[in-house]
């Protein structure tokens, strides 16, 4: 349930069309419904304006299925992230309707409402090595109802690259910047635009990248001032950042 829904339910109990009765029975299922193993969170839309995702890895298929179903018996739409390729295609079975990409790994069943009006996500990335992570980002603001504009393979070894773009980037609202070996692409950007940049360092690079900590420490350094930065290959939780601020952007 959203806040659409909960703001019709409360105005069928006001016109007496729905019993407090009725409304109520309706409302036992809003904190979270049980499914098999899986205790879904279904309040999560109204307390955060997004509904709870079902992080797949280490679940089984069973487990990550079952959720699925509740969240989409709770809102219609539901998000899965870090599916693999055989997971993906046996959810394709169950949800026909559902669409799977093995480049996110993220598994989709419709869409959020959301209207973000103009604004715009800039989902930046430094090489098409980091494309997975720069992809669970925009696919999960497209799910959202966030319009994003993608601008890859720009990453400061050649920095001309990035500078031909600066004038999408700079029309964004918000910015994510994708980046792994050293991480120097968030600081570049986030002296260059006066958007709110929001940096996710790769696991891309050699050995002394040391799995993306190399990049992440780089980001938490960066001596371009108010840079946010989430977890190493963590797309999702960078998009999630960004719906929170466009949320507070939509009813300024």
């Amino acid at each position: 349930m959203n806040e659409g829904k909960l703001g019709e339910l409360l105005g069928q109990v006001a016109a007496g069309t729905l019993s407090a009765e009725q409304a109520l029975e309706r409302l036992r299922v809003l904190p979270f419904a049980e499914a098999g193993q899986v205790l879904a969170d279904t309040h999560r839309m109204i307390r955060q304006g997004f509904p709870e995702a079902v992080y797949a890895e280490g679940k089984t298929l069973e487990q990550t299925s079952d959720a699925l179903a509740a969240l989409v018996a709770a809102h219609g739409c539901a998000l899965a992230t870090r599916v693999n390729a055989e997971a993906g295609e046996m959810l394709m079975q169950r949800f026909p309707t559902g669409s799977y990409d093995g480049v996110s790994r993220l598994y989709r069943i419709g869409r959020m409402s959301g209207d973000f009006k103009a604004l715009t996500v800039a989902v930046v990335c430094a090489g098409t090595s980091d494309v997975p992570v720069a992809e669970e980002a925009a696919q999960t603001l497209e799910f959202a109802g966030v319009s994003v504009r993608r601008i890859t393979d720009v990453g400061v070894a050649g920095l001309h690259r990035l500078l031909a773009r600066l004038d999408d980037v700079r029309a964004a609202s918000l910015v994510i910047a994708v980046a792994g070996m050293e991480g120097a692409l968030p600081s570049v950007l986030g002296g260059l635009v006066a958007a709110p940049v929001i940096a996710v360092p790769t696991s891309v690079g050699y050995g002394a990248n040391l799995q993306g900590v190399a990049a992440l420490l780089g980001m938490l350094n960066s001596c371009a001032s108010g840079l946010s930065v989430v977890n190493i290959d963590n797309g999702f939780g960078a998009a999630m950042a960004a719906i929170r601020m466009l949320n507070v952007m939509v009813k300024a």
